[in-house]
């Protein structure tokens, strides 16, 4: 299991070179972010090349899956993301499903989701790239509180549905922390339905050391299962990155 950082996440609204050039003085070599299209590509690939760093996620679009009108927009902008990906060596691609919509039936949204990534797989596997749903609360961070996809649940079935090895789950144990718990139960049961891992402490969104959630267990479980992607740490800080990381590699080595 490989430790990232996310740069959106940990410096929000930062120069993102600068950004990247933090993680790697805090002693991290990957690093990952959010939307791409604000973003200079050219110069964040030249500082990793420069840096001999490694990009483990970028996110696409977000564009709303559970609304069929939206499909060929979902579709095309998951394409240019693919085309990003490979030219920054990126292996996963993170993607949030969209908004519930009032007024219809959840399940109608569900298959939205289903056959608007179905349009998505044969390109992500002709690439080689695995895109990644993410399940976010809809209690704590009211920012997105409307969010279709908050079960884990939910999340593992839509990759069943989709049938394809490079469409899986984000899971986000924070997130799912808020939303339902029993941590290690669902990850240790799915982890072949997991490309991607993120963590922070809860309460608070901040470093994995702090809160109620036993890191220490929940990487223990992780590592006893077959999972050798990433594991992103997304939170807002309020220690330095340096002493963050050396302390995530302390638990992620335990």
């Amino acid at each position: 299991m490989k430790l990232s950082v996310c740069t959106d996440g940990v410096f929000f609204r930062q120069d993102p070179v600068e950004s990247i050039k933090a993680v790697k003085e805090a002693g991290c070599n990957i690093i990952e972010f959010w939307e791409w299209r604000d973003k200079d590509i050219g110069s964040i690939k030249k500082t990793v090349d420069e840096l001999q760093m490694e990009i483990a996620a970028i996110m696409t679009d977000k564009v709303s899956l559970t609304d069929s009108v939206f499909r060929d927009e979902y579709v095309k902008k998951c394409s240019e993301t693919i085309q990003v990906a490979k030219e920054l060596g990126c292996g996963i691609i993170i993607a949030t499903v969209g908004d519930e919509i009032a007024g219809v039936p959840r399940d109608l949204q569900h298959q939205s989701i289903v056959e608007g990534l179905k349009r998505c797989a044969p390109m992500l596997e002709e690439a080689g790239i695995t895109l990644v749903i993410e399940p976010l609360n809809v209690k704590v961070d009211l920012y997105h509180g409307n969010y279709f996809l908050w079960s884990s649940e939910e999340a593992f079935q839509i990759v069943e549905e989709i049938g394809s090895t490079h469409v899986k789950v984000l899971y986000d144990i924070y997130h799912q922390q808020i939303s339902e718990g029993n941590i290690i139960n669902t990850i240790t049961a799915n982890i072949d339905k997991i490309g991607h891992i993120h963590g922070a402490g809860h309460p608070g969104r901040h470093e994995i050391t702090k809160g109620e959630i036993n890191y220490k267990a929940v990487i223990e479980a992780i590592k006893s299962t077959n999972y050798e992607g990433f594991f992103g740490l997304e939170y807002v800080p309020t220690i330095e990155l340096t002493e963050a990381v050396r302390d995530a590699r302390g638990i992620l080595d335990y």
